[in-house]
């Protein structure tokens, strides 16, 4: 009887909790989902050669094999700096069309190639300048930005055969409840009424509160959709009886603490919130490291050129919701946290099954990058679950499991376990910290894999690249990363000699910006740790009298904080001078002079850099020499244009001594390096 007692009254010893569609179910189960864009989050990716690409895809998005991802989310490119780099738009300008610029079209497809039910959301995080006629600011003619956002849904379908499923405002920006009412108008005037709307992209507040003071926009929002919500929603949102999404969300490093970030949020987003979707930023860090926010996205690739990739623990977390659930199946009611920590969520088809994930995490291996994570305690406990309702009869349930990795333990990664059986409908784990159980009636899971990728390799030290191809697959050159302008492969018609396919920066209008883009067009490429390096270009300035281009070698700054960029600039100008800069604006002027350069002539460009010395070629000859270097030693090296301004670029090339590889030395340019070993057990 002693013993009965403590097991009924001693808290934690073995709390029971019950499992039940009894009395009603839940919110609609809306998927998991990634970000690619905000910006140029995938721009490495297409780069790799296969088979790689493809199996990175199918971690990403097969299903029953890895991440197999509910909804694609992608940025509608707005020429514009917009976290990593530019996206392009489809229409640089009013009279432009174009629907093959970028990457975004493709990664859909490979998407759909995949998983055909898998849902497409798009979103603005910056507009093309002739939207703001002028202006930073894309709702002074809103039927004019509507046109836009619209004409790249028709395209999609058009070119690609892409339905797009919803489309949202201006990420983390102002909205319009007038431009909204009249997307919506639009959208249904063009037969898209299937497209849903997803506002606003920021906070809860003030969209909640707009929602429930219009009718009108009540009824046109179909989805509220915050970022970075720390798992709670607001009375006023919940108000609106809308799906409310965590739009956005992660941003961290992928190693285990991220792993552990990306379990919590995905249970408690519903548990706290009322959440019935999470989306990640980003899909998969395939960018330089050193651009804001590296290894961030589910898993990494970032380097094409060796074709080396890295299976990182949220590919399994998602999994562990994923494999065993799709858009459309309920969250049950009975949901919530657990007694000593951690929480649990179910969920059914109605059919039949059902599906359990929980999760343990502790407070300092699950903090996110953002909000602030409050402190909080987890410890070792023994739950029952209780089945009830159409679950009583259940016998048995399929089991998959994950322990994040510690000090003191070895990761497992989404793990098959023998099947539980289910006793008079009831079952009882032993859980410990840092763990996630999936317990399921399906047995389709899967964990897929694929022989081991190629070694890590720093770019090589010996690049070139003369643009010469006809039909290219994409319109960015391999390896080149927009930090401002936008630079395409371009066929020059008007030179039938040595010059017919080059690397053209496109944009003459300053973009409606997400961020504080710089006033130059810049594209970077190589290792960010490359010192001593000789950069060579063919240059083509197009605008006559105050038009101007350079090369620079280590760049030290790229995605929003460009306009900051230091380095080593030669520029060289259409009314016949040349300059030596240690910074993108042109202010720390280190050498300048004449050069002779004239507009609509080609020539060559060499800058070369060795230790605190550089001199530079015009044409072969010195032009310049002897010009002490001031600011970064390492940095990528880049082309460029003094303004967004036409200029073409051919036969680039670049030589690097051996790289520093020194943690220690690329920390001190401020970029710090996370190194954890667990995040490469796959």
């Amino acid at each position: 009887m002693w013993l009965l007692w403590v097991a009924l009254c001693v808290p934690g010893l073995r709390a029971e909790y019950e499992l039940s569609d009894r009395g009603g179910l839940g919110r609609e189960f809306d998927g998991i989902g990634a970000v690619s864009g905000g910006g140029a989050t995938s721009r490495l990716l297409v780069n790799y050669p296969e088979p790689y690409r493809s199996q990175i895809l199918d971690y990403l998005f097969k299903p029953n094999f890895g991440a197999s991802l509910h909804i694609f989310k992608v940025e509608i490119g707005g020429d514009a700096q917009t976290t990593d780099g530019t996206e392009p738009s489809h229409m640089h300008y009013p009279d432009d069309q174009n629907f093959f610029r970028g990457y975004e079209w493709w990664l859909m497809k490979e998407a759909k190639k995949r998983n055909p039910e898998i849902k497409l959301v798009g979103l603005p995080w910056a507009f093309p300048g002739w939207i703001g006629n002028g202006k930073n600011w894309p709702y002074d003619f809103p039927d004019v930005t509507a046109y836009y956002v619209v004409s790249w849904i028709i395209g999609a379908k058009q070119y690609h055969d892409l339905d797009i499923d919803y489309v949202g405002i201006w990420n983390e920006r102002a909205f319009d409840a007038t431009y909204i009412k009249l997307l919506r108008y639009t959208l249904d005037k063009s037969g898209l009424e299937r497209v849903r709307i997803v506002a606003s992209d920021n906070t809860w507040q003030p969209i909640s509160f707009q929602m429930l003071r219009d009718a009108e926009l009540l009824r046109v929002v179909d989805v509220i959709g915050a970022h970075y919500p720390g798992t709670h929603t607001v009375m006023d949102a919940v108000s609106t009886e809308k799906k409310l999404w965590s739009s956005e969300d992660y941003s961290t490093f992928n190693d285990e603490v991220g792993g552990g970030c990306w379990a919590r949020i995905l249970n408690q987003n519903y548990v706290n919130g009322n959440m019935t979707s999470t989306i990640s930023w980003n899909l998969v860090a395939s960018y330089y490291e050193q651009l804001p926010f590296g290894l961030e996205g589910l898993m990494t690739a970032k380097e094409p050129w060796s074709g080396s990739y890295v299976v990182s623990s949220p590919i399994w977390i998602t999994a562990h919701t994923t494999q065993f659930t799709q858009p459309g199946w309920y969250y049950l009611r009975t949901v919530g946290h657990l007694e000593n920590g951690g929480s649990y969520v179910a969920l059914t088809d109605r059919m039949g099954n059902i599906t359990i994930i929980i999760e343990t995490m502790s407070h300092d291996h699950s903090i996110c990058i953002r909000p602030p994570l409050p402190k909080f305690n987890v410890s070792a406990q023994n739950a029952t679950f209780q089945l009830d309702g159409s679950f009583n009869d259940l016998k048995s349930l399929q089991v998959w499991y994950s322990k994040l990795c510690t000090n003191t333990s070895k990761p497992a990664l989404f793990t098959k376990k023998s099947t539980i059986q289910v006793s008079g409908g009831s079952f009882t784990l032993e859980l410990g910290v840092d763990e996630v159980y999936t317990l399921t009636t399906l047995t389709t899971g899967q964990k897929g894999s694929y022989p081991d990728p190629p070694g890590s390799q720093p770019f090589p030290r010996t690049y070139k690249d003369d643009f010469n191809v006809r039909n290219p697959p994409f319109s960015e050159a391999p390896y080149f990363a927009d930090q401002s302008g936008v630079f395409e492969y371009f066929t020059n018609t008007s030179d039938p000699g040595d010059h017919v396919f080059t690397f053209r920066q496109v944009l003459t209008q300053r973009p409606v910006t997400w961020a504080s883009d710089a006033d130059q067009a810049i594209s970077v490429i190589g290792d960010y740790s490359w010192s001593n390096v000789t950069v060579t270009c063919d240059v083509y300035i197009e605008t006559p009298g105050t038009g101007s281009v350079f090369i620079a070698a280590r760049v030290d700054q790229g995605g929003s904080p460009s306009a900051l960029a230091k380095g080593i600039y030669f520029w060289v100008s259409a009314d016949g001078t040349y300059k030596v800069t240690g910074d993108l604006k042109g202010n720390i002027v280190l050498h300048k002079g004449l050069s002779g350069v004239r507009a609509r002539h080609w020539h060559t460009l060499t800058l070369h850099v060795q230790g605190s010395s550089a001199y530079g070629l015009l044409n072969g000859e010195a032009l310049w020499k002897d010009v002490l270097t001031v600011g970064p030693m390492h940095g990528w090296t880049a082309i460029g244009t003094g303004s967004l301004e036409l200029a073409q670029f051919d036969n680039f090339m670049v030589k690097a001594e051996v790289a520093d590889t020194n943690p220690l030395a690329l920390q001190g340019e401020g970029w710090g390096l996370i190194s954890v070993p667990c995040n490469l057990i796959t």
